[in-house]
């Protein structure tokens, strides 16, 4: 089992995200608790030295499984869906902007609110539109350098679009891309999914990204979701990527991250 929590290379308003701050520092704790990987929260790659984040990250043995894009729809705005054409084209460059970063770690690109809401005086449909138009776009500027595009079903309380993997899984017919897929959330999944096994089942191969947290948000073992049934059924799909912890820092960052890597080792322990 591979496992990454979500680290942010900037201060970050998102409250799921349980570290922020010192880069190094965080890079160092998290490699020492025996996780794999970071899973990086990028509001603008623009803003960060590539290299020196790979010089970190290589001397802590730990890869790059996702880079997380939500900060650019909290801290700017940034939607496929803006009613404002220029605030939607400045969704679609950043995206692009994150290809060439994505492509060096071998990370998938994760789609979250950067999709965006259904606005005041704006059509579902038309939104939808949007949202297909600018994934196209995004997806056919990452296919040259191999990288993969991951939208994450968000539950019906952040935004009314896509909020579940049968939605998700509709998307990506209309998207009609390879590079295409879907990040799935047991946050998420738990408020909006029936069954959350069958749903991972029926999304198989299209799952590019794994994120857990617990009913409560917090880590994994915090709350009463049975994550040792819900990753038996991820596994079974074949899925052999990173689990990835997005959860609240609660009680305490340390503390989060430490409990979440006990509780999913203890799992894999059990399944091996």
């Amino acid at each position: 089992m591979k496992l990454s929590i979500v680290l942010s290379t900037h201060a970050a308003q998102f409250q799921a995200v349980a570290f922020k701050g010192d880069f190094e520092a965080n890079v160092a704790k998290i490699a020492g608790w025996g996780y794999d990987g970071v899973e990086l929260a990028i509001r603008d790659p623009k803003l960060v030295d590539a290299d020196e984040l790979e010089r970190i990250i290589d001397a802590h043995h730990l890869v790059v499984p996702a880079i997380g894009t939500g900060q650019a729809w909290g801290e700017e705005g940034l939607s496929f869906t803006d009613p404002d054409s220029s605030v939607r084209l400045a969704a679609i460059q950043r995206v692009k902007d994150h290809v060439p970063l994505a492509a060096r770690f071998d990370a998938v690109i994760i789609i979250g609110l950067l999709r965006g809401i259904v606005k005041p005086g704006v059509a579902h449909e038309q939104a939808m539109e949007w949202l297909i138009a600018a994934l196209q776009e995004c997806c056919a500027a990452a296919a040259p350098m191999k990288v993969r595009l991951a939208l994450e079903p968000i539950n019906r309380y952040e935004t009314t679009l896509i909020n579940n993997v049968d939605q998700g899984l509709e998307l990506i017919e209309r998207v009609g891309a390879e590079n295409m897929g879907l990040l799935l959330d047991t946050f998420h999944m738990n408020i909006e999914e029936p069954s959350m096994e069958e749903s991972i089942r029926c999304a198989g191969d299209r799952i590019f990204h794994f994120h857990v947290a617990d009913s409560n948000r917090w880590y994994p073992g915090a709350g009463h979701l049975d994550f040792r049934s819900l990753l038996e059924a991820l596994f079974e799909t074949g899925y052999d990527g990173f689990i990835s912890g997005e959860f609240m820092p609660m009680p305490d960052a340390d503390t989060a991250a430490h409990q979440a890597i006990l509780h999913l080792r203890a799992i894999e322990n059990a399944l091996s």
